[in-house]
């Protein structure tokens, strides 16, 4: 069984709710839904010029094999929006190596001559490459991600 965490940032601090929940919160602020160690879900608002929702790890599209489990994805937009949101000088570019985009399932390859245990744990664990996500947005890392 992977991690499972909701995290609410507002106010300069991070809050910790129950799984899925969103309550009103005060803007600026951003929502982190992590599922199963395989997705992120990040939501922020005011929402820049992105959708306001992207996705680390994989995305529900993916992750499910159903189009319906969310909207498709644009990285670009999202990237920019979450950099418009930011409170440092990190770059749409630098966001958007961490944003899940939506795959085909089936294109899927397994290499059995890859090293496992050469893979970067963020590749493997959503955790570890939302606190580093985290930390390139110049925010805190809740407890539970360090």
């Amino acid at each position: 069984m992977g991690f499972f965490g909701t995290y609410a940032y507002e106010n300069g601090s991070w809050t910790t709710l129950s799984e899925g929940e969103l309550p009103p919160l005060t803007e600026p602020w951003l929502w982190l839904d992590i599922h199963d160690s395989d997705i992120t879900s990040v939501v922020y608002a005011p929402p820049g010029p992105g959708t306001g929702v992207a996705y680390l790890g994989m995305t529900p599209r993916t992750y499910f094999e159903n189009p319906g489990a969310s909207d498709p994805t644009d990285v670009a937009r999202e990237a920019a929006g979450l950099a418009a949101w930011a409170s440092s000088e990190v770059s749409a570019e630098e966001i958007r190596g961490f944003l899940a985009e939506d795959e085909d399932p089936d294109s899927f390859e397994w290499d059995e001559e890859e090293d496992v245990d050469a893979i970067d744990d963020a590749e493997v664990f959503v955790e570890v490459k939302t606190a580093r996500f985290l930390k390139v947005m110049g925010l805190p890392v809740p407890y539970q991600l360090s």
